[in-house]
């Protein structure tokens, strides 16, 4: 029996702090007793304003992090819900809960603190299957500001003093009088917002890395110890601390991604985010363990410092450890090949990945942004869809994404969940997402839900380009007033220069686009396409119009406009390929590199492929100076960089702050690395690899390679090798599919029409 809670009665406390000061964590608990043991499964609901940890007899419920997550909350929270009967006993009980700050009230996006409310707050309720109510909140429970945390921010960083430490403060045994700091809760005003389940996996702590001292160095001027700590992996998450030192002793942890030319930690790229944690020793003279709850930080060093002025008798011990921590999505693809480097550009992307999965999409996690950027969001989701089951993950953010759009007439804005100042739109590439995301999810899951959340939405949007955006069919005009944009954001040439496409062009290119997902949309769901097609035709003659010169190609001269128009098929169908081979001059004439930003880049290797340049896409693909994907690569990368130019050898780091060294948005070729390299595609008439399509293209002196994916219907795969000559394929079809093969054209000769379910080892010569 499904029971659904009311959140009728939220508890605070009246710390605040202001715009610009963190605050502590809270501590609430309170007492019940259990007559006997419930007969029934006893379910935690438990909704916050803020984040919250959650125990029970003194044992923490879940190892879920940052509960229940991000939403917009000017709209909505989510509850999260646990089965607790495990932690229970009969007689005496007392559960506990942890607030933090979180994003509702700590700094967030480039933005003082307190964007959405003064004080965090929570709701919970403890219910067993027949309904019957155990817990609530209410006016018996207590609090206490002064814990052991005395500041939580979740970019910031967290300060903990063990000294401060409240005992078994969640067992039913503990006294919590008013003497020792224990008051009575606050009722707050309950919300005027929407609560709903969270559907998308929690974050939770993932892998773990040990830590390798890099450099050890004491100021004997200032008795000031500094060790300097690598990881080996760049990430998102937090350090497990463990130290013994003497009482007072406070370890500072500074994180950086990236070191400075003297080997010290770079963090100028982190712009006015501290991430700095602190923890201050008790002294019991045995080892104290401790890991920050309430923060996370983007890092692969680590930088610990101290004092040493308590007692210069006792040494102080230091150990690390790094926590990874993403949203808890099933891993479901498997990629690799022959060459080290792509499969370090494959290992990097996932990692951008993990560290920017943090339950919205975010664009970095390290400096102060950590925003859910649609552009990168949109670029990025086929690749994100092949490593991982993101369709929950998906569906949870493109809800705030809708909440936004309710109150700017249907525009879609640059980043959701809004904060801060209220850009309504993000322009072309950032605010097509509404029609990108939900599609993209569609194609790889089958669920037409996703469709059904977001068709309204995509519907509205093009509302709002038609009748804000657009100056005679073309949007983004400079006649509009509306914002035009980011462009092919970060586009560089090899000398580092940036590379303009036109606004217009990427919006007219980027409309017709939106307009086509809608018609496709609509069919899916079985409602009248005909005017979402009839504008996609208008939009198409007005780019023809617009940007294309008598001869059917691209006035503009850049290989974005070229791969836009090749890609979103706006150029006819008779100049396609002088399109495709002027693009590759243009590539050749960038000696053969290409120039290309966020919103060009994941499709100049499908288009160069489409119009018979496989050999230049794989020039493209394993070009290893800069600007490319393995330049980064070749410089020890281990995730996705921001930009091109992050670093180079000749400038060092690039002066602009902007500057992450994870950030996902190019990781976006391994969705071809997959499909084309590999060779495992789906069918868009038959969604969610129902009818697999097997199409290995070979090329760049790779020898092999290989992609596993576990679809809604079972595990498939296709691996290859080359091998005196002989193409060797093996293939793996699940049971509710059939697949075809589409062999590379010098063994098109013996491919079977259809393969039906079954392991099959093939070869071509």
């Amino acid at each position: 029996m499904k029971h659904n809670p009311t959140w009728n009665t939220w508890l605070t406390s009246p710390v605040r702090g202001s715009t610009r000061t963190t605050t502590p964590a809270v501590y609430f608990r309170r007492k019940f007793s259990l007559k006997k043991m419930p007969e029934a499964k006893v379910t935690l609901h438990i909704t916050v304003l803020g984040l919250a940890d959650v125990e029970i007899n003194g044992q923490r419920i879940s190892d879920d992090t940052f509960v229940p997550g991000w939403p917009d909350y000017r709209f909505r929270t989510y509850y999260r819900s646990y089965d607790v009967t495990p932690f229970l006993e009969k007689g005496d009980n007392a559960i506990g809960v942890t607030l933090g700050n979180g994003w509702y009230t700590g700094y967030v996006g480039m933005m003082y603190r307190q964007n959405y409310g003064q004080q965090p707050l929570f709701s919970l309720t403890l219910v067993d299957e027949k309904k019957n109510t155990i817990v609530e909140t209410d006016e018996k429970w207590r609090y206490n500001d002064h814990g052991p945390i005395v500041e939580n921010d979740i970019m910031q960083g967290e300060c903990y003093d063990a000294r401060l430490e409240l005992g078994a403060w969640s067992s039913p045994d503990y006294t919590a009088k008013g003497r020792n700091g224990w008051y009575r809760a606050f009722i707050a005003e309950t919300p005027e917002l929407t609560v709903d389940p969270a559907v998308a996996p929690a974050v939770r702590p993932q892998e773990t890395f040990e830590a390798r001292e890099i450099s050890n160095n004491f100021d004997f001027h200032h008795s000031h110890y500094t060790r300097t700590f690598d990881f080996g992996q760049n990430m998102a998450g937090r350090i497990r601390l463990r130290v013994k030192g003497p009482c007072g002793t406070s370890i500072s942890l500074r994180h950086a991604e990236i070191l400075d030319a003297d080997g010290s930690i770079y963090t100028t790229n982190l712009r006015t985010a501290r991430a700095t944690d602190t923890y201050t020793c008790k002294g019991t003279g045995d080892w104290e363990e401790w890991e920050p709850r309430f923060t996370f930080h983007g890092f692969r060093y680590c930088e610990a410092s101290w004092f040493r002025f308590m007692d210069l008798n006792k040494e102080v011990e230091v150990s690390l450890e790094a926590v990874a921590l993403y949203s808890d999505m099933p891993r479901t693809g498997e990629l690799e090949c022959s060459h080290p480097l792509l499969n370090q550009l494959i290992s990097n992307t996932r990692w951008s990945q993990k560290g920017n999965f943090l339950d919205i999409p975010t664009d970095c996690p390290q400096r102060d942004e950590r925003l859910g950027w649609t552009g990168d969001a949109q670029a990025f989701i086929r690749t994100a869809a092949f490593f991982h089951d993101v369709d929950a993950f998906f569906r949870q953010w493109l809800t705030s994404i809708r909440d936004s759009q309710s109150i700017h007439d249907g525009a879609v804005p640059p980043f959701s969940p809004l904060v801060g100042w209220q850009m309504p739109d993000g322009g072309p590439g950032w605010g097509d997402a509404i029609f990108i995301c939900p599609w993209t999810a569609y194609l790889c899951y089958g669920d037409k839900t996703i469709l059904r959340e977001n068709f309204q939405g995509m519907c509205d949007y093009l509302k709002y380009i038609e009748n804000v955006t657009c100056v005679d069919g073309v949007r983004s005009h400079p006649e509009s007033k509306a914002y035009r944009g980011f462009g092919d954001w970060l586009a560089v040439d090899p000398m580092g220069v940036p590379v303009t496409t036109s606004y217009e062009l990427i919006g007219t290119a980027f409309h017709a686009y939106g307009a086509e997902i809608t018609a496709r949309t609509a069919e899916v769901l079985g409602k009248d396409a005909k005017p979402f097609w009839m504008l996609h035709g208008k939009i198409v003659e007005t780019f023809r119009k617009n940007f294309l010169n008598e001869q059917g190609l691209p006035k503009e001269q850049t290989q974005a406009a070229h791969v836009l128009a090749l890609q979103f098929h706006l150029v006819p169908d008779e100049t396609r390929q002088a399109a495709g081979d002027r693009l590759a001059e243009l590539v050749k004439e960038n000696n053969y590199h290409m120039n290309t930003g966020f919103l060009a880049t994941p499709y100049i290797l499908t288009v160069l492929e489409d119009t018979g340049h496989l050999d230049l896409a794989y020039r493209i693909l394993t070009q290893e100076t800069f600007p490319s994907w393995l330049f980064p690569v070749k410089n020890g990368a281990t995730t996705i960089w921001e930009r091109w130019d992050s670093w180079t050898p000749e400038r060092g780091f690039h002066p602009d702050g902007m500057n992450s060294f994870n950030h996902y948005a190019y990781g976006a070729v391994c969705a071809w690395m997959v499909t084309t390299m590999a060779g495992l595609e789906l069918d868009p008439a038959d969604p969610a690899y129902h009818h697999i399509v097997f199409k290995p293209r070979p090329g760049g002196g790779l020898t092999q390679a290989r992609a596993a994916l576990q679809t809604r219907y079972g595990h498939t795969a296709i691996a290859w090798e080359i091998k005196e000559g002989v193409f060797h394929v093996t293939l793996d079809v699940p049971e509710g599919t059939y697949a075809t093969l589409s062999l590379p054209p010098e063994y098109q000769n013996t491919a079977p029409d259809r393969i039906e379910p079954g392991h099959y080892e093939l070869e071509f010569s």
